[in-house]
């Protein structure tokens, strides 16, 4: 891999690399990046989809690339770490130099990117706790050289974050009274005299919007965990307008900027009528009339209210910068580009949808109940990928799972660089794709059972045929079970009936914070964890406490999903398969996320159990299975209940 990496360096050619589990792919890029950066003096990028991940780059492997490669470079390594400006205490704030809080609307996509690693941050907060979390990081800015939230042990809810931050377009800028000890500005000064810059997706999707100075210069892109870049920028991409949000940005422009907002409180009411009646679902040609009439109002409105609040050409700006107007001017910008770019003419370049309260992956409790949703989010991201990311660079991308049945084509295609290593495209970049391999034996290692005799899954949560299938295979393994599910309502019906059923522990996701989860599931080998999404990647527990992966069914997405159907539809429009490009790639990659929990040394052993016969039934089923990791496969039950005895009996 370090090879192909440097390879890539100098013949500035994009790769592609999938490293399985084990191979050590940090180290695999990081000494010829830490070697290029150096010898070159041209910095290179190196970005995480975790925080987990980026503090191990930043804190124990770069540290160790940069020391085994000393004696072979002209002089040392330098290093830095850059996030979104709101990881980062506000010195300004804390010293009072901005008004109260309320609760904000419109955070810039990516600022608090990793604040759900934070276990502190899900949950509510008593007003006592508040103010408890809030004295600590008043102690904890005194002593703190970096200000980064990640930093700040135990961490605190995003609520009193919020009272000590502030996001960059908040930000007073070269005006603030105390930019000499802004953390933001120091790290963002650090990483331009880096030679390695360590960031997160979330950086790279804000990035990809266009929106500059982002990321400091640099002429080397590596991607780590690639396989989620395209839905990091797609989130980065994605805004949304509710009337919640309307009145927030009209109360802020009246307490800190003085101004009325008759005008955009009329075209507040409007619009709330007009997308209360509006149905939850996708708008393939654009928004309804009455909805871009609407949308329009509030767009004019919001111009009207944002020039009302800029100072007078020729009026001398105050000596003291005023914070509160600014984060006046701040909400309002965003509302107003939120609004424009709704109220655009459909151009196929978005995919716009109404959500209710509870849908659409938010929450009812922070833009009120009863609050329809409009959403705006990009139709593809490969564009701006390859635009704004690639250009003038040289890109690597890598992750264990990458080649979905057998070819790079599908992720290729989502970083914009074409299919088949040869694009027709003359301007389209050069790039190949490499398998690495794993050091681990799969086939050896692992069983691949699909329950061929159970029934196609249907739309109820769980079947009995599937809960006897789930109690069988638990109790042959004694416990010790990672159940992967597509909902959480299914998760929660069949760690509920294995509770009644079985007499080992289950935990289920949402019984405690997700890091407590994992940790008993690991420290308790008769123990089984059940959830969704969250666990599906990421969590790494080797060892006899994990020798049985349920997948329940084959995780396409949400037929009603508004931005996989459209971009499925776009595919078929072009003449291509919108089932196979969209909807089997994200299960394939799901997949082979899901298996992957199995095998994380080369010591563990088990089974992965799929609950669904799709898996080889359907004409599809090989391009999934090409997808998993090389197990041993089989549709027997015996067989596979059999292996999960002779296991647990070696303890």
């Amino acid at each position: 891999m370090a090879r192909a990496v440097t390879e890539a360096i100098e013949g500035s050619e994009h790769l592609v690399v999938q490293a399985g589990t084990g191979t050590g792919k940090s180290l695999g890029y990081l000494v010829p990046a830490v070697r290029h950066a150096v010898a070159t003096d041209e910095r290179v990028i190196v970005s995480t989809a975790t925080l987990a991940l980026q503090r191990q780059v930043i804190t124990r492997d770069l540290p160790l690339v940069a020391d085994a490669v000393a004696d072979e470079l002209p002089r040392p390594a330098t290093i830095a770490l850059l996030k979104g400006w709101h990881n980062y205490l506000c010195v300004h704030k804390i010293a009072g130099g901005y008004p109260a809080d309320e609760p904000t609307l419109f955070d810039l996509p990516g600022e608090s990117a990793g604040a759900a690693d934070h276990p502190a941050a899900r949950g509510g907060t008593s007003a006592a706790a508040l103010g408890e979390q809030v004295v600590r990081l008043r102690e904890w800015a005194d002593e703190t050289p970096t200000g980064d939230r990640d930093d700040l042990v135990p961490g605190v809810s995003d609520k009193a974050w919020r009272q000590v931050s502030v996001t960059a377009l908040e930000c007073l800028g070269q005006r603030c009274p105390l930019l000499a000890e802004c953390f933001p500005e120091k790290a963002r000064a650090t990483a331009r005299e880096a030679d390695v810059v360590v960031t997160n997706h979330a950086m790279l999707g804000i990035a990809a919007m266009g929106s500059p100075g982002v990321l400091p210069e640099h002429d080397v892109l590596v991607v780590d965990e690639a396989h989620e870049l395209a839905d990091r920028v797609t989130a980065a991409a994605t805004v949304d307008l509710s009337v919640p949000a309307i009145e927030s940005a009209a109360r802020l422009a009246r307490r800190h900027g003085g101004v009325t907002t008759d005008a955009l409180d009329a075209a507040s009411a409007a619009f709330g009528t007009v997308v209360g009646a509006l149905p939850a679902e996708r708008f393939p040609d654009g928004l309804p009339d009455g909805a871009r009439s609407a949308v329009a109002a509030v767009r004019d409105a919001a111009r009207e209210v944002l020039s009302t609040l800029k100072p007078e050409t020729g009026v001398t700006k105050p000596a003291q910068p005023d914070s509160g107007l600014k984060m006046a001017q701040s909400t309002m910008l965003q509302l107003f580009e939120v609004a424009e770019r709704m109220a655009a003419d459909p151009t196929g370049h978005d995919v716009l949808w109404c959500s209710r309260p509870g849908e659409g992956g938010w929450s009812a409790d922070r833009f009120g109940e009863g609050a329809s949703r409009l959403h705006a989010a990009p139709l593809g991201v490969a564009g701006l990928i390859r635009t704004h990311l690639l250009a003038e660079r040289t890109g690597v991308f890598t992750s264990a799972t990458l080649a979905l049945g057998g070819s790079f084509d599908a992720v290729a295609r989502t970083f914009g660089l074409g299919s088949g290593g040869e694009v027709k495209d003359a301007d389209a970049p050069r790039w190949r794709g490499l398998d690495v391999g794993s050091p681990f034996d799969y086939a050896r290692q692992g069983i691949l059972y699909v329950a061929k005799r159970l029934p196609t899954p249907g739309r109820e949560a769980s079947t009995e045929h599937q809960l006897d299938e789930i109690a069988a295979l638990v109790e042959a393994a004694g416990g010790r079970t990672l159940g992967l599910f597509s909902s959480r309502r299914a998760a929660v019906a069949a760690a509920e009936a294995m509770r009644e059923r079985l007499d080992v522990p289950i935990l289920c996701q949402g019984d405690d914070q997700l890091p407590t989860l994992v940790r008993e599931f690991a420290d308790d080998p008769a123990t089984c964890l059940f959830g969704t999404l969250s666990l599906w990647q990421g969590v790494d527990v080797p060892g006899p406490s994990c020798q049985l992966v349920l997948i329940d069914r084959i995780p396409f997405p949400r037929p009603d999903d508004p931005v996989k159907s459209a971009r499925a539809r776009a595919v078929e429009a072009a003449g291509g398969n919108g089932f196979m490009q969209v909807s089997a790639t994200h299960a394939a990659l799901l997949l082979a996320q899901g298996a992957g929990r199995l095998v994380r040394s080369t010591a563990d052993r088990g089974v992965v159990a799929v609950l669904d016969p799709r898996l080889v039934t359907a004409r599809y089923g090989t391009f999934l299975t090409r997808s998993m990791p090389g197990f041993w496969q089989t549709t027997d039950r015996d067989v596979a209940t059999a292996a999960l005895r002779r296991l647990a009996a070696l303890g």
